[in-house]
């Protein structure tokens, strides 16, 4: 597949090192060659220097033969990307993404208006995070999460501590002994920066993140198992006030009894007051201060979110405000090595916009059954639900008679309005919809099985 991403900032460098791994031709373009030089030093990816909305410049790239073209141009207005976009589905590409920053084009009528212009997916990623978070603090016992035909199929993931009731058993004495074990299935295991699909004899160890598919009525079983309890969110206090703090202050004031976004700069908490409902409090200081923290009564909210353009002062505002007795802690980790880091110090979730944005992207270069990607923090998998083409490879015979790639486990089924756990004897039919947890190593072959 011939790839051409504009701007060569953090979202398209992310998108250009993973799309680079999977065998694509693949082209940057960027008018900053320091941008240019940064990703050609980590990436093997062919780089040119030039204005992605010029005609000229696409033409050279070969825009006409492109498959996929992803604007994601690092300008503070994203006037050039859609306007690249628009350009280059008339010059010729097939697929066109485009990320935005203004949260009006996301209205549904604006949205089919850039559809008919051949904008193929408007993506904003800030919206997408603040989305995230809303989830993150409605499910308060997982580190992450997933929905799959409306929450008929979860995919939840828990992090193990030390008075986990399951440390030290092998996987197969947790099916054996799990009442409901029909409702969910242990699918990996996230360990030391190494994802793991584990066997019957995999022991669960103390600080494992353990991703399991479950129906919904398998949940509240296997948080007892797991020996996790949910708590519910009405308070919440936010560090940072950028769009992702606004959009989601917007968003809790109708759901929360009390919301407080902490932000440094002046100017900018003005535009919030004058920007958010009545009900959230903006307070202008520094959210890396544990004195002006205690000063808020930060120990009287059930959720503390950190969302400042700082990794670490995320995750050190995190770490602070559990030690003040904050039940749930979520951090904006943006640099993707400290992610395991955040974790391991005891942080409750992690959101990443380039994750995030990556499986919208990346659903792209697949095949045309596949509903939706995501990849989840704490793993490079990915989780992709794919509706089931007759006559497919995947519905030959039961799954414990088909050779299907060991990178990769099927966890779920959904047929009809029927959702179940898959297992050896299943048998997979036309038009199921499956998810599927998968290796980035065999993702391409695993595609091949559902066409």
């Amino acid at each position: 597949m011939k790839i051409i991403i504009a701007g060569a900032g953090e979202v398209g460098s992310h998108l250009a090192k993973m799309l680079g791994n999977a065998s694509h031709d693949l082209i940057v373009i960027d008018s900053d060659s320091a941008r240019l030089q940064n990703l050609s030093a980590v990436s093997d990816v062919i780089t040119m220097e030039g204005n992605p909305s010029s005609v000229k410049t696409l033409k050279a790239a070969g825009i006409d033969r492109t498959d996929l073209f992803i604007a994601v141009y690092p300008a503070e207005s994203q006037d050039i990307n859609i306007v690249s976009a628009l350009l280059a589905k008339r010059l010729g590409a097939k697929k066109v993404t485009c990320r935005i920053d203004n949260e009006e084009f996301l209205a549904y009528d604006n949205r089919y208006m850039f559809t008919e212009m051949g904008v193929d997916l408007l993506f904003y990623p800030e919206k997408i995070a603040a989305t995230e978070i809303l989830d993150l603090l409605s499910r308060t016992a997982s580190t992450d999460a997933m929905d799959f035909a409306h929450g008929k199929l979860q995919m939840v993931v828990f992090k193990l501590d030390e008075d986990t009731p399951i440390i030290d058993t092998t996987l197969m004495d947790f099916a054996r002994s799990a009442v409901g074990r029909e409702n969910f299935r242990v699918v990996a295991i996230s360990r030391e920066n190494e994802t793991i699909i584990p066997g019957p004899d995999t022991r669960f160890k103390v600080n494992d993140l353990v991703f399991i598919i479950s129906k919904r009525e398998g949940i509240e079983i296997l948080m007892q198992y797991i020996g996790k309890s949910h708590v519910e969110v009405r308070s919440v206090m936010i560090v940072g006030g950028g769009p992702i703090g606004e959009m989601l202050g917007r968003e809790l004031a109708e759901k929360m009894d009390e919301v407080k976004i902490i932000e440094r700069d002046k100017a900018r908490c003005m535009e919030l007051v004058d920007n958010l409902p009545s009900k959230v409090i903006v307070i202008n200081g520094d959210g890396r201060d544990s004195d002006l923290l205690a000063d808020e009564g930060i120990n009287s909210y059930d959720a503390f979110v950190a969302l400042t353009s700082s990794s670490e002062t995320n995750i050190l505002a995190c770490v602070a405000a559990k030690k003040m007795g904050v039940s749930r802690t979520i951090a904006q980790v943006e640099n993707l090595e400290y992610i395991s880091l955040a974790e391991g110090m005891g942080v409750d979730a992690v959101i990443n916009k380039k994750l995030i944005t990556a499986g919208r992207i990346f659903k792209f270069t697949l095949s045309d059954k596949v509903r939706f990607v995501k990849y989840m923090s704490g793993t490079n998998a990915e989780i992709i639900e794919f509706n089931v083409t007759p006559g497919s490879r995947i519905t030959k015979a039961p799954l414990k008679d088909l050779d299907f790639p060991s990178g990769a486990i099927i966890g779920g089924v959904i047929r009809g309005n029927e959702a179940f756990i898959a297992v050896g004897d299943t048998q997979i039919q036309a038009y199921d919809r499956v998810a599927v947890f998968s290796m980035p190593s065999v993702v391409k072959e695993v595609d091949r099985w559902f066409r």
